[in-house]
């Protein structure tokens, strides 16, 4: 059902570099890029991601309550995802962990404030 998601950066330089790092390790890869944008792909079928400059030209703001899920295949990836966006500049919001029974997840702001995680299912 979604296509794709983006969120927007005030730095598209420096939040491509922090994607394109952080989602090569996730299979992904630059799938499209403008002046104003970059979109990454995760294979067909697959929503693809992108970071872009407002096209109203105003400071992109981070929405309160919006957080994006990213699945992964097991914990060990999410604890490792999760440490290598706070090792590129992002935030915790709070250590990876086991949410319910089997919801594991990991939550982190990346470098605009936006809030995303990694989840499994255990």
């Amino acid at each position: 059902m979604i296509g794709y998601i983006t969120v927007g950066t005030n730095h598209l330089e420096q939040a491509t570099a922090f994607y394109d790092e952080l989602f090569s390790e996730m299979g992904g890869s630059r799938s499209y890029q403008t002046d104003h944008l970059t979109a990454w792909g995760f294979g067909e079928g697959r929503p693809a991601f992108t970071v872009a400059q407002p096209f109203d030209q105003n400071e992109a703001t981070v929405g309160n309550g919006v957080m994006i899920a990213l699945p992964v295949k097991n914990p060990a990836a999410v604890d490792h995802l999760h440490a290598r966006a706070l090792a590129l500049g992002a935030s915790s919001e709070g250590d990876p962990h086991l949410k319910g029974k089997n919801f594991y997840v990991g939550y982190f702001r990346d470098l605009d404030g936006n809030k995303l995680n990694f989840f499994c299912y255990t």
